[in-house]
């Protein structure tokens, strides 16, 4: 009896050291918000648990559990938003007849219009933390969350990115029902799924499909990034499951989920000539939504790893114009000075063939692999060099050469300044001079943000902001990215012109 419960005792000290550095290595102390999982897990205190777990089971063909166990967890979004339409500008001579009547608002002056907008979101926490879609409630003055039994709550946004068109935001709300995450990765073609959401700000509803491809690139992402205008953006990712289940305008940040319940995609797009639905839907695969909602969580930006290389994505043809010795996986044809790829070997001319031990197809399914690990984090990268296989051990970097997890406030400096809708430049010496000013920044044209919805026109030059000097677009956009919620900026300023002084406040 003695040595049964000296056993029993030492089985049990060593379970508990076991389940402590797990807790500890797994970074389970350091994370910040509580996901649902259905396997039984021990308690943990912190934010950002284990993401995965197994859901309800159904029989082949039933769709009724799965359904049953996530509508509650799907939630209707409603935005309000104030647009800024610029009217036709009157000729002064018409004005000087007619004054400020004539064509309406004083004719070119901004005027403000408001709009609403529906989607769908996916409660990932009981605490109240869901993800949508950045398209959802990008430009949302309100957001308000309507969940399945009717109540209705003030959402705030805590973190979005575009360039995987997903966004997190929070309501004030405790027990709430959360979605399983499952594995995107072990989704097979064929396998039936369910689209969950409200299109056409109808009711919650249920549609079904089966999935149609995986790591679809439609170029809708990159479509959206061109218009923003920014040439040293980064390349958005798009490897979207394609699916057949019914998704109309409405269902974007809505869940789709497999026949256990478990979340397997964000549903973010239509192929449609329409704009309505037509055969098929795209979802941001649960692998991806992990990984940015976890970042936006704990750090409020999305952490991202880079390889350091210009790809090409390889076919027949091009495989003969580059004398690559394969037909398939990704050309290596430029390594960036400093780079990650660089500093593990690999040289222009490689072919990628395998990331992680996955063959390579596509371009957007490399994106995704690489968009779900951050600076620091290794990947082996099986490269096809001269007609002979080798694997690299490639330890991703940040965008500035480092390893390091860049913070929030580098990270948005140049995002808060792009919310100004605006091309800035700065004046040289000579120009500061005949002005009579120490130094400014120039609006070299006005798009569509902020400043659209302002008196400020092309060519005003700014010298003061929020009371600080501004001689440079680095002054602007550290004096941006200093501006709280709820504040508001102040620019003082003139034109080439005049000597008078302008004031203009920004709504930012």
């Amino acid at each position: 009896m003695k040595s049964n419960w000296k056993v029993l005792a030492l089985m049990a000290l060593l379970s508990s050291v076991i389940t402590l550095a797990a807790y500890n290595l797994l970074g389970f102390n350091q994370r910040d918000v509580i996901f649902n999982e259905s396997a039984p897990t021990p308690t943990i205190t912190g934010r950002l648990a284990a993401l995965t777990g197994n859901g309800p089971t159904a029989a082949p063909g039933d769709f009724s559990t799965a359904a049953e166990a996530v509508t509650p967890t799907v939630v209707h979004i409603r935005t309000t938003m104030t647009r800024t339409v610029r009217q036709q500008q009157v000729p002064d001579i018409f004005r000087e007849f007619f004054g400020d009547e004539f064509g309406g608002q004083g004719g070119g002056r901004p005027r403000r219009q408001q709009g609403q907008a529906s989607g769908s979101g996916v409660i990932i926490s009981k605490d109240g933390y869901i993800v949508t879609n950045n398209h959802v409630v990008q430009d949302a003055d309100e957001v308000e969350v309507i969940m399945t039994d009717k109540r209705s709550f003030k959402a705030k946004v805590i973190g979005t990115d575009p360039l995987t068109d997903l966004a997190v935001i929070k309501v004030e709300a405790n027990n709430l029902p959360a979605i399983t995450l499952g594995d995107s990765d072990a989704l097979k073609l064929g396998e039936w799924v369910l689209a969950v959401g409200y299109p056409l700000d109808l009711e919650s509803t249920v549609t079904a499909g089966i999935v149609s491809a995986k790591g679809r690139g439609i170029g809708i992402l990159n479509q959206n990034a061109r218009q923003q205008n920014d040439p040293k953006g980064d390349t958005p990712i798009e490897a979207f499951i394609q699916t057949d289940a019914a998704i109309n305008p409405g269902n974007s940040g809505g869940a789709l989920v497999n026949l256990r319940g478990e979340l397997v995609g964000i549903n973010s797009a239509i192929a449609s000539a329409t704009g309505y639905y037509s055969g098929y839907g795209f979802a941001v695969p649960v692998s991806l939504v992990k990984k940015v909602s976890a970042d936006l969580l704990k750090y409020g930006n999305v952490q991202r790893g880079y390889l350091g290389i210009l790809p090409i994505e390889l076919n027949s043809t091009v495989a003969k114009e580059r004398n690559a010795k394969v037909g398939r996986g990704i050309y290596v044809d430029e390594v960036v000075d400093n780079g990650a790829a660089q500093a593990a070997g690999l040289k222009k001319g490689d072919v990628i063939v395998k990331m992680e031990g996955q063959p390579l197809d596509s371009d957007a399914q490399m994106r995704e692999i690489i968009g779900r690990r951050r600076p620091g984090d290794a990947v082996t990268v099986t490269v096809n060099r001269d007609g002979t296989e080798r694997d690299f051990r490639v330890e991703l970097r940040n965008r500035n050469g480092g390893r390091d997890i860049i913070k929030k406030t580098e990270a948005t400096a140049s995002t808060a300044l792009s919310t100004l809708g605006a091309e800035f430049e700065e004046l040289s010496a000579q120009q500061a001079k005949q002005l009579g000013i120490t130094g400014g920044v120039r609006v070299k044209s006005i798009r569509d943000g902020k400043l659209a919805e302002t008196d400020v026109e092309e060519g005003f030059i700014i010298v003061k902001a929020n009371g600080r000097n501004v001689k440079t677009t680095k002054d602007l956009q550290a004096i941006m990215s200093a501006v709280k919620e709820g504040e508001g900026l102040m620019l003082i300023g003139m034109y080439p012109n005049s000597s008078r002084m302008y004031y203009y406040a920004v709504p930012v």
